[in-house]
């Protein structure tokens, strides 16, 4: 299974919301939160296009 560790450091500019092709984030008080790993795909698109950084995905 996937682990997606989103780091505190994460603004919430909702760049992973508007880049993951699954719909695996979603924004929670001001931060990117995971709401269905299990439905990642890996392609990391996520990690590449966050401006801080903040995303891991972990296989």
């Amino acid at each position: 299974m996937v682990k997606i560790v989103v780091d505190p450091k994460c603004t919430g500019c909702e760049t992973c919301v508007n880049t993951c092709p699954v719909g695996v984030y979603e924004i929670k008080d001001g931060k990117s939160v995971p709401s269905k790993s299990s439905e990642c795909l890996v392609c990391r698109a996520c990690e590449a296009q966050c401006p801080e950084g903040a995303i891991q995905v972990i296989e």
